[in-house]
């Protein structure tokens, strides 16, 4: 768990940060828009994460006029570029490391220059993505 994801607010407080009565807030995690953390005692507890999506799904709604169907598309291709993005950068990493780390002499690997291109191509392409 990372420390955005770590459960931190209670329902009255993001309530209080959103401008949006709890209420509002129950209704978003009923339609699936949000799924707050619950503690022992079944108390809804919200990450940063959360705080940020609510705050995105509000901007949506309020700002652009997107309904809550078209919210909901929304979010879940955010999540999965989010996703994407983490993985690409994963690969990234993987194709930077020393191949001769791994113990392969270097007449039995192959040519290092498709790896050299992957790493530059997606290197000068990754971007955080904050498009809403």
């Amino acid at each position: 768990m990372t420390d955005r994801s770590k459960p931190l607010y209670m329902i009255g407080v993001v309530a209080d940060m959103l401008k949006v009565h709890p209420q509002t807030l129950r209704f978003y995690e009923k339609k699936g828009l949000l799924r707050p953390s619950r503690t022992v005692g079944r108390t809804r507890m919200y990450s940063e994460e959360d705080v940020e999506d609510l705050a995105r799904l509000l901007r949506l709604t309020r700002d652009l006029g997107v309904n809550l169907a078209g919210v909901e598309i929304i979010l879940k291709m955010r999540r999965r570029m989010v996703e994407m993005q983490r993985q690409i950068e994963d690969l990234v990493s993987y194709l930077r490391e020393d191949p001769e780390r791994d113990g392969v002499e270097p007449r039995e690997r192959r040519s290092s220059e498709p790896r050299e291109a992957l790493v530059r191509a997606a290197a000068g392409q990754l971007r955080p993505l904050d498009l809403f």
